[in-house]
């Protein structure tokens, strides 16, 4: 038998040898993360603390509202979708014991690992392994609370950029059905079930995604008619919920054009931090797409015009659109998987190229690794530190704060942080003067680990001190609402958070003004608290705007870092 003849039965029995290794199976890995995720949630873990943690409560705050039964947008004012909320709030009343950092991260699983697993089985009947490249990344990029870019030197979980991270996984599945599903129903079912996912998480990401399929569309990858359907299953979801609700979508609408109004900054100067912030990404992006722009106008058919026309329907032309749209989407609020929806796109590009005799081919290979690797490498980078820290840390001592204070810093951190709040405690008139000048303590106060580990300690504080006045004085507070960007502590005190009023309070992004409705819930509740350790501008001006909610009240020092007034 000649060797022509023995090749393709040596390659075929190659095959069905890769297909029988239990790694190439798509399900086992879908499997083997899902175990991992409820393993996640159902061990009580300790977790080391990272940047922003105070985003993370946020959800919590959310989740005990609706537990009360309150509805985003139409109870409170909610600078996002409200289906990220209520997707936390389910898993936190299935998985009571799961640590708020990895409940907040794994929210939009219920919606996003389905759809991929669809996507993934759909595109295993013609390759195995094209499905396990789409994914292993995703995977990966979904396993932990870490963004990738680092706020802080110190490791830990990030606690912030949760719903940024949500859409980014919602923009790679949109990206890779748009690229690989050629069945037209499964396409229109999986764009209208991503479209209405992305508008309900985050408007952004609906735009961002808007312009892909509009991109789908103009390319000839998805019909009109097809997009249309979508379109009109979006819009009828989006109906059936609002009929249901009792106007949800239209109040989210509402809360969006408030948003925009309190968010007038140009939008060129957005696009310059982007291109600073993410220049590993996008500069050897647009390299790429130069390349091979020029390597197809060496062979392109006669005319500009079907250069162009070739250019754009090719995986180049999509690798342009989708840079714009994903930078796009991070003009709105940098931090978390950014680019990471190139990916897909990367890999249609990889199977092009790899087998081309092109002179190019090397460095068109080149630069896909060099845009790709380093979100890999950044990731697992993190990852690893943050894990591999957590023995040396030290847990904090907050056990009246509840699950959101299994948090474990280092050493120097855990002396540290109650000598801080001691210290802001017992200085509170220079801090009063440095917030008037509208300066804060630090230029990174926020995303500095240290920080967030005394608001723990502030917080539980406030718990204590709560719980002795309500017993020294043989009254409960029927709600509590906290002057601060996150309101907290109904949630670890079970109390019935007042309506109307704002979730995640940034004076200078999304606080709307204080309206009939907002004064009103206010008067109803027994308990308003402004926080002092220690006092910056941010709650100088979330005091100051909602200062006409205190009149009437009496003022009492309930702890060192605690004001609280109480209702008549």
């Amino acid at each position: 038998m000649s060797a022509s003849t023995d090749q393709p039965v040596a390659t075929g029995a190659a095959k069905v040898l890769v297909a029988t290794r239990p790694w190439a199976s798509p399900a086992i890995w879908l499997a083997a993360f899902l175990a991992f995720v409820l393993a996640g949630l159902l061990l009580p873990l300790r977790l080391p603390l990272g940047s922003y943690y105070w985003d993370t409560a946020v959800y919590f705050d959310a989740a005990q509202r609706i537990r009360e039964g309150q509805v985003p947008n139409i109870d409170f004012f909610a600078p996002v979708g409200p289906l990220g909320y209520y997707l936390v709030a389910g898993l936190d009343r299935l998985f009571p014991d799961a640590h708020p950092l990895l409940t907040a991260n794994w929210g939009l699983l219920p919606i996003t690992l389905p759809l991929l697993a669809i996507l993934v089985f759909h595109v295993a009947r013609s390759s195995r392994g094209l499905a396990l490249a789409l994914l292993l990344p995703f995977l990966l990029f979904a396993s932990l609370p870490i963004n990738l870019h680092e706020v802080y030197p110190l490791p830990g979980f990030d606690g912030y950029g949760h719903y940024n991270r949500h859409i980014a996984l919602l923009l790679y599945v949109l990206v890779a059905v748009l690229m690989f599903v050629r069945d037209r129903p499964l396409t229109i079912w999986l764009v209208a079930a991503l479209m209405l996912t992305l508008f309900l998480v985050k408007v952004t990401g609906a735009v961002t995604g808007a312009m892909l399929v509009g991109y789908a569309v103009l390319t000839g990858r998805m019909r009109l008619r097809d997009a249309c359907l979508a379109t009109a299953a979006t819009i009828g979801a989006l109906a059936v919920i609002d009929l249901a609700s009792g106007g949800l979508t239209r109040a989210y609408v509402d809360d969006i054009l408030t948003l925009l109004k309190l968010n007038t900054d140009a939008l060129l100067p957005r696009f310059l931090t982007v291109a600073s912030f993410k220049f590993e990404v996008i500069a050897p992006t647009l390299v790429l797409i130069c390349l091979l722009a020029y390597a197809a106008w060496r062979t392109r058919p006669a005319g500009l015009a079907a250069w162009l026309r070739e250019f754009a329907i090719s995986p180049a032309g999509w690798l342009a659109i989708a840079l714009l749209a994903l930078t796009f989407f991070e003009t709105q609020n940098t931090g978390s998987l950014e680019f990471i929806g190139l990916w897909p796109i990367l890999l249609a590009l990889l199977l092009d190229w790899r087998r081309r005799g092109d002179s190019l081919r090397r460095a068109v290979l080149l630069l896909i690794c060099v845009i790709a690797a380093p979100a890999a490498v950044n990731f697992i980078e993190r990852s690893a530190r943050a894990t591999f820290a957590a023995p040396t840390y030290l847990p904090l001592e907050v056990d009246d704060v509840g699950k959101l204070g299994r948090v474990s810093v280092k050493p120097d951190i855990a002396e540290r942080a109650p000598i801080m709040l001691q210290h802001y405690a017992s200085h509170q008139s220079a801090y009063a003067d440095l917030a008037a000048t509208g300066q804060q303590p630090s230029l990174t106060l926020y995303s500095e680990i240290d920080h967030h580990a005394i608001w723990l300690l502030e917080i539980e504080q406030a718990i204590v001190a709560i719980e002795a006045w309500e017993h020294a004085n043989k009254r409960m507070f029927n709600g509590i609402f906290t002057l601060d960007f996150v309101d907290v502590l109904n949630y670890l005190l079970d109390r019935r958070p007042p309506r109307h009023v704002p979730i995640g309070i940034d004076p200078t992004r999304s606080n709307p003004k204080l309206d009939a409705e907002m004064i009103e819930s206010l008067h109803q509740t027994d308990a308003i608290l402004a926080p002092k350790c220690p006092l910056t501008s941010i709650r100088a001006a979330i005091f100051k705007h909602f200062a006409g909610a205190l009149e009437g009240r009496s003022k009492v020092a309930l702890a060192p870092c605690w004001d609280l007034y109480v209702k008549p």
